[in-house]
């Protein structure tokens, strides 16, 4: 396959960022990133494969979230969501041959992501979506792509500072996550909401304790509102960001795989770290080891 490269050669990034020590993820303050990604010319994809297919329709959707600051978050006024997620389905993208322009992003909650894969309302979910065996049985998910952990987000003078002060008391995250499994699992009482947004109106507003869920996604918030907001505790779960695709088209677990290779390689995957989730504070990590297709689907 050959490959071509989109417009602009600035692989930089356009984030319009504070320089406070935990940067500004998200906000209304930041614009799309415009990144180089190599894409195929002429791609080749089996006979009859979702692949092919997509390559054909010259469009694709993918669904992501949008009220996440650095992961997948959309500013008031713009018509597409920004953030390391979106990034990653540019990648995907452009390994089938389309443009930024050609992909259908499709905003989604926690809950809507297994159904909206089964109903082919999407073709790929891209939305902080931790790989679990349970969501393994009723759809595909390949990488992972970015390792994090569960941490609390709490109002900048409270006294909560490790997970045994949540014992007992209401913790809110989004209906659908992990979270909220694993904090009930620390002795805290779970409160779902439809939005991440929602759940930090709640501790902003002081009605809840605290918030709950990945690190990366906190720190973006807690950089939204350095007065109000910190993170806090040491990570106590492993979360591993994977890519949804529907289980009817299992060839397309190795394509995501063999694109997530070359985009680490190429230090693709970087760039698209660096210019949204980096811009938070939080150093490029090392992309993580992916899950054998073989072996780890449902």
């Amino acid at each position: 396959m050959r490959i071509r490269h989109l417009g602009t050669a600035v692989a930089a990034v356009a984030l319009a960022l504070s320089a406070a020590a935990c940067g500004d993820a998200g906000g209304g303050t930041s614009t799309e990133p415009e990144n180089d990604y190599a894409i195929a010319e002429n791609p080749s994809f089996p006979e009859g494969s979702r692949m092919a297919e997509l390559a054909e329709s010259g469009t694709i959707r993918i669904g992501v979230k949008v009220d996440q600051p650095g992961i997948g978050f959309q500013p008031a006024g713009a018509d597409r969501p920004i953030g390391f997620d979106p990034e990653m389905g540019k990648i995907m993208a452009a390994s089938l041959g389309l443009e930024p322009g050609d992909i259908q992003f499709v905003q989604t909650v926690s809950d809507q992501r297994e159904p909206f894969l089964q109903s082919g309302e999407v073709d790929l979910v891209i939305a902080s979506y931790s790989i679990t065996d349970d969501r393994r049985e009723v759809v595909g998910q390949a990488g992972p792509y970015y390792l994090t952990g569960q941490q609390l987000l709490v109002p900048s003078d409270s006294d909560i500072s490790s997970l045994a002060d949540v014992e007992g008391t209401e913790v809110c995250s989004v209906t659908g996550s992990t979270s909220l499994s694993n904090i009930e699992e620390e002795g805290a009482t779970p409160r779902g909401f439809s939005t991440y947004s929602e759940c930090v109106d709640q501790v902003l507003n002081g009605a809840l304790p605290a918030m709950t869920t990945d690190g990366a996604i906190l720190l973006g918030y807690a950089a939204d509102n350095p007065d109000d907001l910190k993170v806090v505790v040491e990570p106590f779960s492993e979360e591993r960001y994977g890519i949804g695709y529907p289980q009817e088209n299992p060839e397309m677990c190795q394509w995501i795989n063999d694109t997530l290779t070359q985009a680490y390689d190429s230090g693709e995957w970087a760039t698209a770290f660096e210019s949204t989730l980096g811009q938070s504070g939080v150093e490029t990590p090392q992309p993580p080891q992916l899950d054998d297709c073989s072996e780890n689907q449902g």
